[in-house]
Order: C-alpha cells, then sequence, then structure tokens
C-alpha cells in the first residue's frame, strides 16, 4: 500500500511522522503518548495504517478528538494476528492503564458481589470491593438491587448449611449454627472435604441460573440418602428441594417448555444519564434485572454502551448466555467480531440478536426497553430533587464557573421548532430556584420568518418581544438567560439586547448559550467556550432548562401542524 499524502493538522515532531509513515495494514491496537510520556489513549484497529491516519489528516467534529490529537507527542502499535485478539487487548491495556481519553465508565454506585471464598472450606460473603479482593474467590454478581441480594443470601444459608464464621470460636465443640442446621461444622470434622465441596458446587449452580440442574442434583442426593437409610439427611434434602420449588414458582416465566438462556440489553440516553438494564433468562425464566446508571458527556450513547458492554463480559462470573438481545447493538455494529470475541472469552458459542422483529426477542427487548425507560426517569427525579434541596450550592457554583453577575433564582430559555420555515414557533420556559415553574411558561407564533427558515431572525423576535415586556405583571425579570445554540447564536441575541438598550450583568440580565455537541457553554464576548463537570448538578440543571424548552417548542408546533392539517 502507497503512503498517501498526509495534511498535517496539527504541528509534529519528526519521530512520530516517521513512526505513522511505517505502521502497517495489519490489526492491532496503537498507544498515544503526550509530552510527559503518559499513555493518553488506546485504541484498536483492524488496519492500523488507516486507522492511525484518519487521526492526523482530517478535521475532527469532535472537540475531544482534536485536543487528543494536539497533544500526541510519541505512539506505538501492538499488531495483533486478529481483529478480536486487538479487542481483548485493547480492554486489557485500557483497564491497566485508564487512559486520560478513553472513555472510562464511572459509577456513582459500588455494586454488591457474593464471594465464594478460596478455601478449605468456603464461606459466601458480600463484598463492595471486588477490585480489591481479586484472587480471594470466585465472585458472583454484581448485584444492583440489594435487598434482593440479601434476600437471596439468607435463602442460600437456609437450604445450603455453609460454614459461617472464619475462625472457629470453639475448638472442641460444634457452634450454635451446627445445632440449629446451619453449619455443618468442618471445623469439627463433621463433613468431608469432598461433601463440603458439592455443596458448594450446587451454591454455584443457583448462582449461575442453572436451578433445573440444581433441583435434578438435590433429587439424586436425596435418593441416595433414602436408599442408605440415612432418612434425616433425606428429609433435609427433601425440605430444600421444596423450598427451591416454592421460590421458582415466583420466577416469572417468559417461555414454558424451553431452555431459553438470554440476556435482554436495553440502553437509554437523555440529559447525560445512559440508563442500561439487562434481562437475565436463564432455562426460559425471568432470574434477574440488573440496573446501571451513568453520567455521560453527551447523549451519543454507541460508545458509551460499546464500553460497557465489553467490561460487563468480560468480568462476567456467572454463565454467559447462548443469545445476547440488544438493537443498541445494531448502532454499534461489527456483530461477527463481537461474536467471536464472546467465544473467546466465554468458551462457547454466544449470538447477537438485535431484536428488531415482532416475535419473542422484539416482545422482550420491549419489556427491558420498558425498564430501561423508568431507571431513567427515576435517576433524573432523584437528580432534580437533589438539585432542589442543595440550589444554593448548584447555583453558587454555576455564578462562579459562569461569571455570572446575579444569582440565578431565575433561569429563562429560548428555543425555536419548525419545519423548512412552516409554522414557526418559539418557547419560554422558566426555572425558579432549580424547579419548572409551568405557570410562567410562553409560547410564541413566529411572524417574520414564514415559509423562509431562520433560527436567527426567529430568535430576534421572541427575543424582542418578550424584553419589551420587562416589569409588567407575569413578566419578571430573568436573572440568566439561556440560548439554545453556539457562540453564533450567542452573538445575534447579544446584538438584539444591544439595540434595545437592556442592561447586562450586574443587577441586568446574563447570557450564555448552551452547544448541545459537546455541551460547551459560551459566554458573551468570548472566543473559549466553559466545560462544566459532566456529573455535575449544575451542568445537569442547564441540560434540562435547555432540553425542556425544546420539548415545550416541539410539542407547540405539532399542535399548530396538526390544526393546518385538518384544515
Amino acid at each position: 500500500m502507497q503512503n498517501p499524502k498526509i495534511m498535517y493538522n496539527v504541528s509534529m515532531n519528526d519521530n512520530l511522522k516517521e513512526t505513522i509513515k511505517l505502521i502497517p495494514t495489519q490489526p492491532g491496537c496503537y498507544i498515544y503518548y503526550n509530552k510527559d510520556d503518559e499513555i493518553i489513549y488506546v485504541g484498536k484497529a483492524k488496519n492500523l495504517k488507516r486507522r492511525v491516519y484518519s487521526y492526523f489528516h482530517k478535521q475532527h467534529d469532535s472537540v475531544k478528538v482534536t485536543v487528543l490529537v494536539s497533544q500526541i507527542e510519541r505512539m506505538e502499535y501492538i499488531i495483533t494476528d486478529s481483529e478480536v485478539e486487538a479487542l481483548i487487548l485493547e480492554s486489557h491495556l485500557i483497564k491497566k492503564h485508564k487512559p486520560k481519553y478513553n472513555i472510562l465508565l464511572k459509577d456513582d454506585k459500588k455494586y454488591p458481589y457474593f464471594l465464594i471464598t478460596d478455601e478449605d472450606f468456603p464461606r459466601i460473603q458480600v463484598v463492595r470491593k471486588k477490585n480489591l479482593n481479586p484472587d480471594k474467590g470466585r465472585f458472583y454478581g454484581p448485584y444492583t438491587d440489594v435487598g434482593a441480594m440479601y434476600a437471596t443470601l439468607d435463602f442460600l444459608k437456609k437450604l445450603f448449611p455453609l460454614k459461617q464464621c472464619k475462625h472457629p470460636k470453639f475448638s472442641n465443640r460444634p457452634c450454635l449454627y451446627y445445632h440449629i442446621g446451619k453449619c455443618l461444622a468442618p471445623c469439627q470434622g463433621k463433613v468431608t472435604p469432598e461433601e463440603y465441596q458439592k455443596l458448594i458446587y450446587q451454591v454455584e449452580l443457583f448462582l449461575s441460573g442453572k436451578q433445573t440442574e440444581l433441583l435434578k442434583q438435590i433429587q439424586i442426593q436425596m435418593q441416595k440418602y433414602s436408599e442408605s437409610e440415612q432418612f434425616e439427611r433425606a428429609a433435609k434434602m427433601r425440605d430444600s428441594y421444596n423450598d427451591l420449588v416454592k421460590t421458582l414458582e415466583h420466577q416469572k416465566v417468559v417461555y414454558e417448555n424451553t431452555k431459553l438462556n438470554e440476556d435482554i440489553i436495553a440502553v437509554l440516553c437523555e440529559d447525560g444519564i445512559l440508563a442500561i438494564v439487562i434481562m437475565m433468562i436463564r432455562e426460559g425464566r425471568l432470574i434477574d434485572k440488573k440496573d446501571y446508571t451513568y453520567f455521560v458527556e453527551n447523549n451519543d450513547k454507541t460508545e458509551y454502551f460499546e464500553t460497557f458492554f465489553r467490561d460487563y463480559y468480560t468480568n462476567l462470573k456467572l454463565e454467559f448466555p447462548d443469545k445476547i438481545v440488544s438493537k443498541d447493538l445494531e448502532e454499534i455494529g461489527d456483530k461477527e467480531l463481537y461474536q467471536n470475541w464472546l467465544k473467546v472469552i466465554s468458551g462457547k458459542k454466544i449470538t447477537i440478536n438485535y431484536g428488531n422483529g415482532r416475535g419473542k426477542y422484539g416482545e422482550l427487548y420491549e419489556l427491558a426497553f420498558k425498564n430501561a425507560s423508568n431507571l431513567l426517569e427515576n435517576t433524573k427525579l432523584k437528580k432534580m430533587a437533589q438539585i432542589r434541596d442543595d440550589f444554593n450550592e448548584v447555583g453558587s457554583y454555576l455564578a462562579e464557573k459562569l461569571k455570572l453577575n446575579n444569582f440565578p433564582n431565575r433561569i429563562e430559555c429560548y428555543d425555536i421548532s419548525h419545519i423548512q420555515g412552516t409554522n414557526t414557533v418559539a418557547s419560554m420556559v422558566v426555572f425558579q430556584n432549580g424547579l419548572p415553574k409551568k405557570t410562567a411558561y410562553r409560547k410564541f407564533k413566529i411572524r417574520m420568518t414564514e415559509g423562509k427558515p431562520d433560527d436567527f431572525l426567529s430568535m430576534k423576535e421572541v427575543l424582542s418581544r418578550r424584553l419589551k415586556r420587562l416589569g409588567e405583571p407575569k413578566w419578571e425579570k430573568p436573572d440568566l438567560i439561556i440560548i439554545d445554540g453556539g457562540k453564533g447564536q450567542l452573538s445575534s441575541v447579544m446584538q438584539i439586547v444591544q439595540d434595545m438598550g437592556i442592561k447586562v450583568g450586574k443587577d441586568g440580565i446574563d447570557f450564555v448559550s448552551l452547544a448541545k455537541r459537546e455541551e460547551e457553554v459560551f459566554l458573551p464576548n468570548k472566543s473559549k467556550s466553559i466545560l462544566l463537570p459532566r456529573d455535575s448538578n449544575a451542568l445537569y440543571l442547564i441540560q434540562r432548562i435547555r432540553d425542556e424548552a425544546h420539548r415545550f417548542a416541539i410539542t407547540f408546533h405539532r399542535d399548530l401542524r396538526s390544526k393546518a392539517i385538518k384544515k
């Protein structure tokens, strides 16, 4: 392959230029370093040359990628035999080095796990810091519903009399747990290591979702005890069997008479919140639901979901499903690549289905989607409640970071909606002390641009009409006005404000704009944007206000369009 001529968009040292020229066309991983020789990004590619060249000879839409490229001082690459190997290596390198510009999903929760300890006679424990104890045994989880997890633990202790103490309290007699039937007293030699390991195997069958196989094991054991006339033990096995059957009856049967082993995944991303739900179906039964929420940089969920998907299945300690169903995997693409990757890490064939049909996979995906919608809405409500309770802190933070002259008690935001200039409308939403004040919302029909799409002129009209009414009843003066858009929209608005003689700043009105692509906040007469922390309540608040203005404008536009069509 001939080296294409590169139009370098950043200044590069000679060493980096030479390295790029010598990159092969094979699959592998590339590693970028900054001037302090720190790894700042790790990526994989089917064709290393093509992928690396794309960083240096084209303009990038993403601000993050533009900044990344400007900081690359040198690079290394590792050739692999296949793209699957590159994918595995990339995951390992990211986990090891945690590069600054790779997406690292951080949840605000530490979900608990079950740990079956690595001892001669193992115990089952609840732990939260899995990464600090990687060699202490086998982990099962994480469990996102803590209440359900402890209920499961109580059931396991009732069903399987495992050792419960780390060190025996008495050296000459069994403890109370033995006498009440909740421990086999291995410390007193009351059970052989072989018998105890059979019990541990049954616990692992239960935690892996293989309840049908577990029932068969208990039946076989019960039969053996009965034949050897150990009737007391056989009776205990019978009780355990009946308890397990009752538990399984409460689990929802998704498909009867089937051995359906599948993970159904739904993903939603709004207002900087990524919500992921995994419905775990084993042997035709819905055995568990896992919820995950993350605060992310923008609402483009694809890259974040890809990172989550790889992390989740790389660290999965439960039984792998036979099939994974998710419409969102279609956006990631590379179905064959990920099926091959899953085969390598699981040791078995796992197929991916996009769940687009109306059959059982479409139904299962809809079930997961409903749960994801509920999770997203609940997360939003919790976030808004937190903002309401801490608004003095959130408002002070906004005022400091955005260099506001007024404390933002009353915030207004405007948005324009139309289709090719027809039925153009504008919305005005108001948030008072961090909460929507719907009685102050206003709708505007735009007259100046009918038939010709011009958002700048539309914004000029709506702001002129609104600002003329300053001081009138029900038209209180705002402390802060947020414009949906970038630097150009804000400059246009500030020209209107200047022409009208509206006071800006102290005892006047502050103006900012919010650009949706990278959630950049622009200030008047400032070329550089401000990026608020992605997990901050301050950013979430202004995103929420912007999205509410958008929703209100679209709803009004649709109503007008519907009336026009009927007429």
